[in-house]
């Protein structure tokens, strides 16, 4: 009876979750919560447990900060380097990229964060790339060598710092906060009939926050934000002077190469035909300049 009674209210911490700021949902049901135990319907243990819930879902609610961004960031990049080595072989080209990067982000609405933007190329073969929210965008030799302009790396690059400036990996963590929350109101139940501490339950939860994080990136961001990632990126490659159809020449390389490629790009991003039906709509709006030529020497110089 107990635990029912904990997961009702529960039920109405969640539901108030969309009603009410942080500090007045976690008062509320501390308050909630005092009143119930003083009325005989819960026990001291069951109170502390509830009022625990709530003030883990408030925790989970609260903004992430520029250098949580980033030092989250960090510990995704570094989960990253357990997987894939650095590519050292050509520091030309690593500053080549890094200067790409440079030119879309000053001209982006969010030209800085905590601790810069810093573009790294992996030692693999695999056609990929990752971004993280620190600014970290790791890219695969593979995905290097299949592009065949500036402006199609320009897009691969711009495509990363699409999904930092709409910040994707922070709300995938925020979910997980959200989920790490609700972990611990869901177990509250079983503490308070169990004398399990809940401080306890929460830190082994704690530990599994890097595997959380290791399958984000594993499976990739949904397909909405890797839709709106390239969409985004056609605007920055504009503000900064690149073609858009850059993209799409690279998503046509991409799709050119997909039936003799296995992991990279084909299992975390949908099919390179549908990236170059969504990012269609939108190239047409961009009246840029078309003076790629200009840029023909350097790429083939560095890159090839």
């Amino acid at each position: 009876m107990k635990i029912k009674t904990v997961f009702l209210i529960t039920a109405a911490i969640v539901l108030s979750f969309a009603l009410f700021s942080c500090a007045a949902l976690m008062k509320v049901t501390e308050v909630g919560a005092q009143i119930a135990n003083a009325a005989g319907v819960i026990d001291n243990n069951t109170a502390s447990a509830i009022s625990n819930s709530s003030k883990a879902i408030g925790s989970a609610a609260e903004e992430i900060t520029p250098q949580q961004e980033y030092f989250i960031g960090r510990a995704v990049a570094g989960n990253i380097l357990t997987t894939y080595k650095l590519y050292n072989g050509n520091p030309a080209l690593t500053a080549y990229l890094n200067n790409i990067c440079a030119s879309i982000v000053i001209n982006s609405p969010r030209p800085d964060i905590y601790n810069g933007y810093h573009v790294a190329i992996l030692d693999s073969n695999e056609i990929n790339a990752f971004a993280t929210s620190g600014g970290h965008i790791l890219i695969t030799r593979g995905l290097i060598n299949a592009a065949a302009s500036e402006d199609a790396l320009a897009g691969v690059i711009a495509h990363e710092i699409a999904h930092i400036q709409l910040q994707h990996s922070i709300k995938a963590i925020k979910t997980s906060r959200i989920t790490q929350a609700l972990a611990v109101t869901g177990t509250s139940a079983v503490g308070a009939a169990t004398g399990m501490n809940v401080n306890q339950l929460t830190d082994v939860f704690n530990e599994s926050v890097g595997e959380i994080v290791q399958t984000m990136v594993s499976n990739g961001f949904s397909q909405t934000q890797e839709f709106d990632a390239d969409t985004k990126a056609l605007s920055l490659m504009a503000s900064a002077g690149y073609n858009p159809q850059g993209l799409l020449d690279m998503l046509n390389q991409l799709k050119a190469i997909q039936s003799n490629t296995a992991g990279g790009f084909n299992k975390t991003h949908p099919s390179p035909d549908q990236r170059i039906t969504n990012a269609s709509k939108s190239v047409g709006k961009y009246k840029v300049t078309d003076n790629s030529a200009s840029r023909k020497a350097r790429f083939s110089a560095v890159v090839k």
